[in-house]
């Protein structure tokens, strides 16, 4: 199970400094991810992607069950309509199945234009220049980072923890 670190360091060459650090403790860069005011240009680090900046992954999760609720409600109403020739499952089933794509890909619409909900308390601090550093972990080494970043790098400050992140993004 892996952890997210959050880091706020106060410029690029900083960050750049943490990053290769980070390399050399054996984390791997896919496992790095850096947000910053646009326009600021990051040059060779790690960049966050859609999935780490909006809450894409939340608003897929939360389409797909309310849209598949909708669905079986749905498939329910449709199946007491008098003349019914499919069969009441199939109808429930085709309508559930239905509603949890629709309401996936609209909420995950909407999600996307979402800043990420745990990235919001750092927006502050984005705005006024700072680089956000997020660092994906395993759980045992949480301190040892912590505590590496905190030895190497006092100008990095706010660090907080994620209690788990999921393990495909």
């Amino acid at each position: 199970m892996k952890r997210r670190l959050y880091f706020l360091l106060p410029d690029v060459n900083s960050t750049l400094k943490t990053v290769d650090e980070l390399l050399l403790a054996r984390v791997n860069s896919d496992h790095m991810h850096v947000m910053a005011k646009p326009g600021t240009p990051l040059g060779n680090l790690p960049e966050a992607t859609i999935l780490q900046k909006s809450d894409l992954i939340y608003g897929l999760e939360r389409g797909l069950l309310i849209g598949g609720m909708t669905g079986i409600a749905a498939g329910i109403l449709a199946s007491l309509s008098p003349g019914l020739v499919f069969s009441v499952g199939g109808i429930v089933l085709t309508c559930a199945f239905a509603g949890a794509i629709v309401g996936s890909w609209a909420s995950g619409m909407v999600g996307s234009d979402i800043i990420n909900s745990r990235i919001k308390p750092f927006e502050a601090a984005m705005e006024k220049g700072d680089i956000l550093l997020m660092v994906d972990v395993d759980r045992r080494q949480v301190n040892e980072i912590t505590e590496m970043i905190k030895r190497l790098h006092p100008e990095a400050h706010d660090q907080t923890l994620d209690p788990t992140i999921p393990a495909f993004p």
